[in-house]
């Protein structure tokens, strides 16, 4: 199955990607789709540099994309250290209570606390497309929105696309007039950063609105060859695809990657909650111990991004830790209820495509 897309981006087939793994980046890439990495947990622009040298070397010279976050508000500046002197008292109380409440032990007295997620503020992810433009990617995508007009000329002057994702036709319009090449319209469904409109209503709308000048990609509730094939009959040029990837082999070889696994893999598409408990503005999360205290009457309201990252950071480092599947905070979509077993990326994809072949010659056979 070929579309545009894959002539764009020199892929061979129409699936895109998204994963915080370099190793299910590399392994999507290898199978003939494209891997993005998503580069907001690299505080430090080094680290990102190693990562993308072990990506140029384990892609079998196939393209690849990194995604970063630059808010359309630039978020107020400074050291982690700085920022967390702006975090209210009793916000810091309530986390510290939460987690003594739900079981979750202290860190190790020689463990390193974490500065929380950096990749937030403007500086950091100007210094993650720098590095990027150093190796070989063939996508820069912005999980917020088009990124600012010097930022992707910077990107077109090294060959390299813009992707930008867009909750309405209004932000895909105004992604476009801003020089993107790609726009990912991403439905309600799916996990992480997320809209109100749903990808069966949005895609057909912002492919109305500028799929005649830039291919449009579906993303939100995509979990088999079926909804790829809907995808494409909603007039999308392919799929993005971020949350099925968590359940993959080569996922495991993230940090605390089995408490979440076994999450994921327990839970159903009913699973989920939107909160801005995660980083400070709507995202779809996994529904867990963790995210209900945040609905309780004495839970305070979530701070703007990027405080709320580094309030929860330390949080985050302990639950990860704990190796409790009950009180997981992970970002994931709806399609978590499909995602029932561990599988190599290589086998995820080919039964994608076996049934998206499947699914259209059956519909053919309809006419």
């Amino acid at each position: 199955m070929r579309t545009t897309l894959c002539d764009t981006l020199g892929i061979e087939h129409p699936i895109v990607g998204f994963t915080p793994s370099e190793h299910v980046a590399a392994a999507i890439s290898r199978a003939g789709g494209l891997g993005v990495l998503g580069c907001v947990r690299f505080n430090d622009a080094d680290d990102l540099d190693a990562v993308l040298d072990w990506m140029d070397h384990n892609t079998d010279d196939k393209p690849y994309g990194v995604d970063v976050v630059m808010p359309a508000k630039i978020p107020t500046e400074g050291a982690a250290v700085d920022l967390r002197q702006l975090i209210p008292p009793e916000h810091q109380e309530f986390v510290r209570r939460t987690l003594t409440k739900l079981g979750v032990p202290e860190l190790p007295t020689d463990e390193q606390h974490a500065d929380g997620v950096l990749g937030w503020l403007h500086s950091v992810a100007r210094s993650h497309v720098d590095v990027a433009l150093r190796h070989p990617v063939r996508l820069i995508a912005n999980a917020l929105g088009s990124p600012p007009t010097d930022v992707i000329e910077q990107a077109h002057h090294h060959d390299v696309l813009v992707a930008a994702l867009a909750g309405k036709a209004e932000h895909a319009r105004r992604h476009v007039d801003n020089g993107v090449d790609i726009v990912v319209a991403q439905g309600h469904e799916a996990g992480g950063h997320t809209g109100e409109i749903a990808t069966m209503v949005l895609v057909p709308e912002i492919v109305d609105a500028v799929g005649d000048r830039v291919p449009v990609l579906a993303a939100g509730g995509i979990g088999s060859g079926r909804q790829i094939a809907a995808a494409l009959a909603l007039g999308a040029s392919g799929a993005w695809m971020g949350s099925y990837w968590l359940t993959t082999s080569e996922y495991q070889q993230m940090p605390g990657n089995s408490a979440t696994q076994r999450a994921l893999l327990a839970a159903g598409s009913s699973d989920t909650v939107r909160s801005r408990i995660y980083t400070g503005k709507p995202a779809r999360l996994l529904k867990t111990r963790w995210t209900d205290s945040w609905e309780e009457p004495d839970a305070p309201e979530p701070l703007p991004m990027p405080l709320q990252n580094i309030l929860v950071s330390e949080a985050h480092q302990r639950i990860m830790r704990s190796g409790d599947p009950g009180v997981v905070s992970m970002p994931v979509g709806q399609i978590v209820g499909r995602m029932n077993e561990i599988r190599p990326v290589a086998e995820v994809l080919t039964d994608l495509l076996a049934e998206l072949d499947e699914t259209i010659t059956t519909l053919d056979k309809l006419r």
